[in-house]
């Protein structure tokens, strides 16, 4: 009875190890975006993954000069003045072996929209998002925190 209960206890060891491994092997999850400038967070934000392609939607702004339920002003077309809670901000971004990338990001704090290219750091633990306009060279990285 006891070589049973080891093996049932052991057993449930290793499926959450093999799902936590799983989930921090993808950039699938929620995360805390942090303020450049000010080393804050500032939203948190859910990337899903649909057909192959991830996308990512902001579920929470935490920090806005804009005040407590901010909108989109700069925004071009469908998103403009639109809540930025709740926007997809990030679309088309598929995997390349150890880095994910070929998609969009949208920045709501200037409207403009960014090639991006995403690996993670830290086991998982961090993101690296890098946005940028040609070349990926030119460009800057937000390191965005991967939430429980």
């Amino acid at each position: 009875m006891k070589h049973l209960f080891r093996l049932a206890v052991a057993a449930g060891l290793l499926l959450g190890s093999a799902a936590a491994f799983a989930a921090s092997d993808t950039p699938v999850g929620t995360w805390k975006t942090i303020d450049d400038a000010t080393g804050k967070p500032k939203s948190i934000v859910q990337i899903t993954e649909q057909n192959g392609e991830l996308q990512a939607k902001v579920l929470q702004v935490l920090q806005s000069d804009a005040g407590p339920h901010p909108v989109c002003m700069k925004c071009d077309g469908e998103r403009k003045n639109q809540p930025i809670e709740g926007m997809t901000i990030m679309w088309g971004v598929t995997r390349d072996g150890d880095v994910w990338d070929g998609g969009k990001i949208l920045d709501p704090h200037n409207g403009k929209t960014y090639k991006v290219k995403l690996s993670l750091v830290d086991n998982g633990s961090k993101l690296d998002v890098h946005g940028y306009i040609g070349f990926s060279l030119l460009g800057r990285s937000q390191m965005w925190e991967r939430q429980e």
